[in-house]
C-alpha cells in the first residue's frame, strides 16, 4: 500500500467501509451535514485508515498551516486507537487538509496528553469535491496485547472536523464531552500482526552562553526496541535537556508549586501507563520534569545519567518499568513500578515508586493502587487509595490518602458526578510525583446538561451547563472552601467557543497563606469570568476573556479585574503573527512576608505574549516567541494572622514591590527525516524583583533589557531504524 492520499480502491480491496458519520460536536448523533466515509484496513506494515471527507464549493476550506500537535479550528480528520481495547490507553492522530499532524495519548477517559509525538505516515489529497487522507500507524507505535487466534480487537474512533462550522461527525457516536469516551470506541475486530523494531537516535548538542561567554558540546543517544507487540525497551543515554522548547512565564507568589508538562521524548514515548492522576488538578505520583529538576544542592538542574523503561504486557495483564539515575553528590535515584490488569468491567492496578535522595539522606517510597469499575452502561465509579513513606535522617512519616468519582451518565442530556478526596497531612508524593498540597478532604456534586438541538438561526450549536456544590476541609476540620459554581460551556455555528463561570464562595480560612505559621480567615470571594474565541475569517482570529474577582481581604467591598485579547493576523496560510496583552488589577492582594506577617498590596500588572509562526515548508518552521511582564504591588498594610485567625493590623516594616520578568526565544527546525531534527534556538530572559514600588508600564519596558540569561543552542539529532 502507498500512503499518497489518493484512495484506490484496488489498494482498499477488502477494508472495512464506514459510511454512518454522526454529529457529535453539537452531540445530538444526527447525520452529518457532509457526506463522509472511512476504510480500516490490518497490513502487516500497520493500521491502515482512510477518511474522504465530500466538502463541495460552497463550504469553505481551511488550509491554514499548523506546527505539529498546534490546536487550531481548522477542516482535519481524526483515528483514535485503543491497540488493547479495554478503555484505559489510546492514541490520536490528526491530519488536517493541509496535512499538518497533531499526536496525543488518551487516558483517563478524556485527558489528552500532546507531548508524545510518534513515527507514522500520512498523506492528503484534495479535488473539487472533497478531501481525501490516507494514514498507515506501525504496529510498533504502541505496546499492545497479543492477539487471539490470529485476530487482535481494538478499540476505534473516526471523527471530521468542518472548519468553517466546528461541526464534528464521527463513527461512532462518542464524546470526550462526556464521562466516557475510550469506552465508548467501538470493538473491530482485525487480523493480528506484529511489527519489531530497533531505533537508536543518537545527538549532539552545542550551547553558546552569552553570558558568560562559555561554550558547552554534548552527546548523548535514545534508544527504543521492540522486539514483538507485548514488549517496548526505551532507554537513553546522557539524555539532551536543552531547551527547545520554552516555559511560559509564571510570577508565583503563592504557595502552591506551578506545574509544567514534559516535552522530553524518553519521557513521553510510552508513558500513559504509568498515569496514575488522584483526579483533582495535576496531582499524580509521577512527574516526570522531577528527573533531572532543581538538584538537591540548589546548583542547578541535576545531571541525568541514563534512564531506562520497559513496557509491556503478558496477557490480560500490563505493566511498566521505569529506572532513571543522576550523576555527582547530590544525584538522585528514582525507580518506579507499573501494574494493571483488566477483569473486563472492572481493573486494578498499582504503581509503586521509589526515590534515593543521598545528599538530603532522604528516601522516599509510595505505593498506589487504583479501580475502575464500570457495571453498566451508565455508571462509572474510579477510586484510588495511595500512601506514603518519607525516611529522612532516621526519621520515618507516613501519609495516606483517597480518590473515589461516581460518574452516572442518566440520559443524552443530564449527567451527575460525585467526587471525594482526603489527603492525611503526612502525604508527600512530592519527591517523584506532584501534589500542591497534603491535610485536604474535598468533595464536590455536579450536575450536567446538554442542549444539542437548537434552532437553526441560533447563533449557537451546542450549551453545556455545568452546576457544582464543592466543600473543603483540611484534616484538622478547618474549613477551606465552600463554593457553588455554575458553567456554561458553548459552541458557535461560526466555529468558535464561549464559557461563562460564576463562583460564589462562602467565607473560609487560607492554611497555606503563612507556610505554617498560622490558618488566616479570608471573607467569601466571588468570580465571574468569561472566555470566548473566534477562529480564523479572512485574514484574522482572536480569542479574549475577562474576569471579576473579589479580592483577597475584603472580598467583594473590592472587586479586582484581569482582561486578556489577543488577535492572529495571517499573512498567508503559511505564516501568521500574534500579539495578547492582558492586564490585571488585583486589590487588596494578600503575600506571605515572613512567620505569620502577611502583607497587604494594590497591584497592577501588565503581559505581553506575542510572537511569529512560519511554516515554512513541510520540513521547515520559524517560531518567534517573546513574553514580557510588569507588575507593581503598592502596601495597604501589613498584618498578623491573631489568635482567632483574623487579620490583625501590625506596624511591621513592609516594602513596596515591583517585578519585571521576560522571555524570548527564536526556534528554526528542519526535519531531516521523521523524529530527526535539527534544531538552532537562541533564547534569553530574565527576572527582577524591586523591593520598591515602580508602576507597572515602567517595569514591563524595562523588561526587554533583562539579560540573566542568553544563549545559542544548535542541536541534531538523527533516528537510525534498524
Amino acid at each position: 500500500m502507498t500512503i499518497d492520499g489518493r484512495i484506490d480502491p484496488a489498494e482498499w480491496q477488502g477494508a472495512q467501509h464506514i459510511t454512518d458519520f454522526r454529529k457529535v460536536q453539537p452531540l445530538n448523533g444526527t447525520p452529518g451535514s457532509l457526506p463522509t466515509e472511512a476504510w480500516v484496513l490490518s497490513t502487516p506494515q500497520g493500521l491502515a485508515v482512510a477518511v474522504r471527507s465530500v466538502q463541495p464549493p460552497g463550504v469553505p476550506r481551511t488550509h491554514q498551516r499548523i506546527r505539529r500537535d498546534e490546536t487550531a479550528q481548522l477542516d482535519r480528520v481524526n483515528l483514535m486507537v485503543d491497540f488493547d481495547g479495554d478503555g484505559r490507553t489510546g492514541y490520536n492522530f490528526m491530519v488536517t487538509l493541509s496535512d499538518d499532524i497533531n499526536d496525543a495519548v488518551i487516558t483517563g477517559e478524556t485527558q489528552f496528553n500532546t507531548d508524545w509525538d510518534g513515527h507514522w505516515q500520512h498523506a492528503v489529497s484534495e479535488d473539487a469535491q472533497g478531501w481525501s487522507v490516507e494514514m498507515l500507524i506501525p504496529w510498533y507505535i504502541a505496546p499492545m496485547r497479543a492477539g487471539r487466534d490470529g485476530t487482535r480487537t481494538v478499540g476505534l474512533y473516526l471523527d471530521r472536523v468542518v472548519g468553517s462550522t466546528g461541526e464534528r461527525m464521527a463513527w461512532p457516536v462518542a464524546s470526550f464531552s462526556r464521562p466516557r469516551f475510550l469506552s465508548d470506541f467501538a470493538q473491530v475486530a482485525l487480523p493480528a500482526y506484529s511489527q519489531p523494531l530497533l531505533a537508536v537516535t543518537p545527538y549532539v548538542v552545542g550551547t553558546r552562553d552569552q553570558v558568560n561567554g562559555k561554550s558547552r558540546f554534548d552527546g548523548g543517544a535514545d534508544i527504543f526496541w521492540k522486539p514483538n507487540g507485548q514488549t517496548q525497551l526505551t532507554a537513553t543515554i546522557n539524555p539532551d535537556f536543552g531547551q527547545v522548547e520554552s516555559d511560559d512565564l509564571v510570577v508565583n507568589f503563592g504557595a502552591e508549586e506551578t506545574f509544567f508538562t514534559d516535552k522530553r521524548p524518553f519521557f513521553t514515548e510510552n508513558q500513559g501507563i504509568f498515569d496514575f492522576s488522584l483526579l483533582l488538578d495535576n496531582t499524580q505520583l509521577i512527574y516526570t520534569r522531577r528527573v533531572g529538576g532543581l538538584a538537591d544542592d540548589g546548583r542547578g538542574s541535576g545531571d541525568v545519567t541514563g534512564a531506562v523503561k520497559l513496557n509491556g504486557s503478558v496477557g490480560a495483564t500490563q505493566y511498566g518499568v521505569l529506572a532513571a539515575e543522576e550523576s555527582g553528590d547530590a544525584g538522585r535515584t528514582f525507580g518506579a513500578l507499573r501494574l494493571n490488569h483488566d477483569f473486563g468491567t472492572q481493573s486494578l492496578g498499582l504503581l509503586a515508586t521509589h526515590v534515593d535522595r543521598p545528599f538530603l539522606d532522604r528516601n522516599a517510597d509510595v505505593l498506589g493502587f487504583d479501580h475502575r469499575w464500570k457495571p453498566n452502561d451508565k455508571l462509572t465509579v474510579t477510586s484510588n487509595v495511595v500512601g506514603s513513606r518519607i525516611d529522612q535522617r532516621g526519621h520515618a512519616a507516613n501519609g495516606t490518602g483517597a480518590t473515589t468519582v461516581v460518574e452516572y451518565e442518566m440520559d443524552e442530556r443530564w449527567t451527575q458526578q460525585w467526587l471525594g478526596m482526603h489527603f492525611d497531612d503526612r502525604l508527600d508524593l512530592n519527591d517523584f510525583g506532584y501534589q500542591p498540597r497534603n491535610s485536604f478532604n474535598y468533595a464536590h456534586w455536579e450536575v450536567r446538561r446538554r442542549y444539542a438541538n437548537l434552532p437553526e438561526d441560533s447563533r449557537y450549536a451546542s450549551h453545556q451547563w455545568r452546576f457544582r456544590a464543592i466543600g473543603i476541609d483540611n484534616d484538622h476540620g478547618l474549613r477551606l472552601e465552600r463554593q457553588f459554581r455554575m458553567v456554561r460551556d458553548s459552541q458557535l455555528r461560526d466555529g468558535g467557543s464561549e464559557t461563562w463561570q460564576l463562583n460564589l464562595n462562602s467565607p473560609a480560612y487560607d492554611d497555606l497563606l503563612t507556610r505554617g505559621h498560622g490558618a488566616l480567615r479570608i471573607p467569601g470571594r466571588h468570580s465571574l469570568s468569561w472566555e470566548r474565541s473566534s477562529p480564523r475569517k479572512g485574514d484574522w482570529a482572536w480569542k479574549s476573556e475577562v474576569e471579576l474577582v473579589g479580592s483577597d481581604r475584603v472580598g467583594s467591598r473590592r472587586v479586582g479585574y484581569e482582561a486578556m485579547f489577543e488577535p492572529t493576523y495571517f499573512f498567508s496560510d503559511a505564516l501568521s503573527a500574534f500579539g495578547g496583552v492582558t492586564y490585571q488589577w488585583q486589590p487588596d492582594w494578600l503575600i506571605w512576608q515572613r512567620d505569620n506577617l502577611i502583607g497587604s498590596f494594590d497591584s497592577h500588572s501588565i503581559l505581553l505574549d506575542a510572537g511569529v509562526n512560519w511554516n515554512i515548508s513541510n520540513r521547515q518552521e520559524l517560531r518567534v516567541k517573546l513574553q514580557a511582564l510588569g507588575l507593581d504591588a503598592r502596601l495597604l498594610q501589613a498584618y498578623r494572622v491573631g489568635s482567632d485567625r483574623r487579620a490583625v493590623a501590625a506596624s511591621d516594616p513592609v516594602d513596596d514591590f515591583s517585578v519585571r520578568n521576560l522571555g524570548f526565544q527564536i526556534r528554526y527546525r528542519y526535519e531531516l527525516a521523521p523524529l530527526s531534527d535539527l534544531y538552532v534556538v537562541y533564547g534569553r530572559g530574565g527576572y527582577a524583583l524591586d523591593p520598591r514600588y515602580s508602576e507597572a508600564d515602567s517595569q514591563f519596558g524595562r523588561s526587554f533589557s533583562l539579560r540573566d540569561s542568553e544563549q545559542l543552542l544548535v542541536k541534531l539529532a538523527y533516528r537510525f531504524e534498524i
